[in-house]
Parts: C-alpha cells; structure tokens; sequence
C-alpha cells in the first residue's frame, strides 16, 4: 500500500495532481496569497518601511492613521507600519526556527522509538507523555523562565514543547509502514536498519509532517506573540508583534491603532497557516 507523497510521486503526472487539487481548494489559496503577501513584505521591508522602525519621534508620539504615518504612531512616536513591516521577519523566523527544532528532535525520536519499538519505544513516548502532561505554554514559559527571556530562548521553548506531536505522529505512522511488504521486501535483501528508515519509512511519513509542519508555523508564531506579550520573548525595542501588543496594552482606548494593526498582523498569519495547511492535508491524502 503506498501512501501520501510516494503515492502521487508514482502515477503519472503526481505533481500536476497534487497542484490540481490544492487549486481546487480555493481557502488554501487564499491562505497561500495571505502568506505570499507576509513572505514578500518581509523580504522587501528595508524597501517598502517608510521609516526606521527603530527611531523615536517624541513630538509625533500617538498620531492618529494619517497620510504620513498610515497605520499612525506608537507612544515613542515611531511608525507603526514599519514596525509591523519588520515585525513580519522576526516574526516568521521564529516560526520556522522553532519548527525546525520540533521537526527534527521530534521526527528522530519517533523513528526511533516506531521502528525500533521495545523498552527504547517505551522510554521515549513516556517521556513525551510527561511533556505533553503539561499546557503548552506553561511549559514554554517554565522554560524560558529559566533560561531567561530573550528571542532565541523563546524560539527553542516553542520549539521544545511542540517536539512530543512530532514524535507521535511519526511514531504512529512508522508503526504501520514497517509492516508493509517493501519494507520486509528490502529487510530480505539485506539493507541494514538505517537504510530502511531513511529510504523506505521517513519518505512515507512525510505528508503527515508537511500538514503538521505547515500548522506548526501557525501555532508557533500566535505562542511567540503570547511569550513577547509577557515580556519572557522578543525585548523592545526590537518590532516584534506580540511585544508590540504588550507595549500597547494601555492604549487600547486612547490609541487603538497601536494594538490593533499588529494584532492583525498576528490574526491574518495563523489564518494563513492554518488554511494552507488544511488545504494541503486534503491535496496530499491519496483516498481523495
């Protein structure tokens, strides 16, 4: 039985199936233009920021949207557009980072623990278990409280916490690939533990990691923006969304724009996320 990505990678024609169908869904387009849109400005923000984000400007602090400044101005006098401009790449970055760190750790150890099985399985998804006892971001917090607050400890904190969903669902698809008749097929031929697992078994448990990874990122950047919002993540002045929203928690009736564009911000991306990541669940699953 094959699945997933080694399903479309042998029809013929599998990738032009794959983009068929993902086109098909026009929500996962719209995420993929949401998240495009976020990617460009990122890339571009030295281009299109119309300010430094960094430079204060006391004798215009909390302007209303204007011609000058649209997204107005924050209790420093600094533009908010650009703020929310070079917000995007921190942003983003400490999503990919911190999937990064999950995918890799987490995807290792449910191999290890799928494949090989016995008291090494047992060891390991207890020890996943242990971690997943505990809420998300308690344990985010928990350890960035003792590495101390700053952004690349909050990026291996998220990373950290979302490492047991990785092993898991790894863990739960090599339980059944490793029974599959190509994987005893190479077994008989003589190919060693290590080649089975990096030959036969991780490439079918990718679409699974795809999904999870694309919804990861969502989830990475909305428990970044919580960790900065309490002060334990990005430190001012660096523009970061969530940092943005704790600077400006006392304005929300006074100057609203200070909170609402970057929390938009937030909004728009794990939107993005979350709708690209259903779109290519469905555009990936051979039964559709």
């Amino acid at each position: 039985m094959q699945t997933d990505v080694s399903y479309l990678a042998s029809v013929p024609g599998g990738s032009s199936l794959f983009w068929r169908r993902l086109k098909r869904n026009r929500l996962a387009l719209v995420g993929g233009g949401i998240l495009t849109f976020f990617l460009l400005t990122a890339a571009g923000a030295p281009l299109l920021a119309p300010a430094d984000p960094l430079v204060q400007d006391l004798y215009h602090r909390l302007s209303p949207p204007s011609y000058e400044h649209p997204f107005g101005t924050d209790d420093f006098g600094r533009d908010v557009l650009s703020r929310v401009i070079y917000g995007s790449r921190i942003s983003l970055r400490i999503g990919v980072v911190a999937v990064l760190i999950a995918l890799v750790v987490g995807s290792s150890i449910g191999l290890v623990a799928g494949y090989w099985g016995g008291k090494i399985d047992q060891v390991l998804m207890r020890i996943m278990d242990l971690l997943l006892a505990f809420p998300s971001i308690l344990l985010a917090i928990g350890i960035v409280a003792v590495l101390g607050p700053g952004l690349e400890n909050a990026m291996l904190a998220i990373g950290t916490v979302a490492v047991p969903q990785y092993a898991r669902l790894v863990r739960g698809s090599v339980l059944t690939i490793r029974e599959q008749e190509y994987v005893a097929a190479a077994r008989a031929l003589g190919a060693g533990d290590v080649r089975i697992v990096l030959y036969a078994v991780l490439p079918n448990c990718l679409t699974p990691l795809i999904v999870q990874s694309t919804l990861g990122l969502a989830t990475a950047i909305l428990d970044a923006a919580g960790l900065s919002f309490l002060g334990l993540g990005a430190q001012p002045p660096l523009p970061e969304w969530g940092a943005m929203l704790n600077g400006g928690r006392e304005l929300v009736l006074s100057a609203p724009w200070v909170l609402t564009f970057p929390g938009l911000a937030i909004f728009l991306n794990v939107l993005a996320f979350n709708l690209l990541g259903d779109g290519l669940r469905d555009a990936l699953d051979p039964r559709s």
